[in-house]
């Protein structure tokens, strides 16, 4: 299993540093794992070919790394802008309390929300056998590149939101080759924060919601993700644990799969812009709002998995955001 990360190294050059379960070395070559994927579109291969023929460098400490603030988000790009970050919704099974709600509700048509009524489109139709088309999924855009930080920075929500709460997620990594095809890098973790106070006044709202930044975890799992994803989603104010929650994810506990969830974003070829990087967020059953949380300034965020081996940390800050001044012409 092959694991990739970036790091910038304490004279503040970048590198590429290849994890498995023998060691953790430096990718001869790369920078970037941007640089890397696209060396693997190139040769026609996969990434751990490419890191294979790399040879090796020197070992890495991501431990150390971690602690010293040096791991970045996993992949950027050199234009933010021609970064997309979106995610779906509603694609999640929840609890066990959840669905027992859930089944009830789903006996009388009539009691449904819009919400409830995509959740069941997805229960029945998000699964589609391989090469048929599934329902397609809830959707949202949540900004560009500009908007990712990477472990241990801060989560700034704008001071016009009404709260900023995490989102425990699995998220998917893609480059666009040159022909327009997307190839997938693998799997990181992600906190995907959002403003639920805001969602929650009327799911019309959902898109002002989403419009804040998130974090990517420290390291992308190439090759499949597993089918039943379990970690824990925690917040630690002032140094303790004030709500701590296990959340699942993986196809094992979707009502979507993650073929049939790409095959409706990559559907437009809006989205198959060669050179694009994507990182599609794939949703959550787990929020500590849901259990009445309400956050605060200088919490911490914590989410972790296996088979990630770093755990992906980020405080709360709330910054003034100035209202445009719109100049006519």
């Amino acid at each position: 299993m092959l694991h990739l990360a970036q790091v910038r190294n304490p004279d503040g050059s970048r590198a590429v540093v290849a994890v498995t379960a023998q060691a953790a070395r430096v990718v001869p070559g790369f920078a970037t794992t941007y640089a890397l994927a696209q060396a693997a579109i190139r040769a026609g291969g996969g990434l751990a070919e490419v890191v294979a023929a790399a040879g090796q460098g020197p070992a890495a400490d991501l431990d150390a790394a971690l602690a010293e603030g040096r791991v970045l988000a996993p992949i950027d790009h050199p234009d933010p802008a021609h970064m997309l970050v979106t995610g779906t919704g509603l694609s999640h099974l929840g609890s066990a309390e959840g669905r027992d709600k859930m089944h009830k509700d789903l006996a009388d048509p009539a009691k449904l929300s819009d919400s409830m009524k995509m959740f069941r489109m997805g229960l029945d139709g998000g699964k589609p056998a391989p090469g048929a088309r599934g329902v397609q999924p809830e959707w949202f855009y949540k900004g560009d590149g500009s908007i990712v930080v990477g472990p241990g920075q801060p989560l700034t929500s704008p001071d016009f939101a009404l709260d900023g709460g995490e989102e425990p997620e699995i998220v998917g990594l893609y480059l666009i080759g040159p022909d327009g095809t997307p190839c997938r890098l693998g799997f990181v973790l992600g906190n995907e924060f959002s403003d639920h106070v805001t969602e929650r006044q009327n799911y019309l709202y959902l898109a002002h919601s989403k419009l804040r930044v998130c974090a990517l975890g420290g390291e992308v799992l190439t090759g499949a993700l597993p089918g039943d994803l379990r970690g824990t989603s925690r917040i630690r104010r002032d140094g303790r644990v004030v709500w701590e929650k296990p959340f699942l994810s993986g196809e094992d506990n979707m009502s979507h799969s993650i073929a049939n969830l790409e095959a409706h974003h990559f559907k437009y070829p809006l989205f198959r812009r060669p050179g694009d990087v994507h990182a599609h967020f794939f949703g959550t059953a787990t929020l500590s709002f849901s259990d009445g949380v309400r956050t605060e300034t200088g919490d911490v965020f914590e989410i972790e998995a296996a088979p990630f081996r770093l755990k992906l940390r980020n405080p709360l800050a709330v910054a003034a955001q100035p209202w445009a001044h719109i100049r006519p012409l």
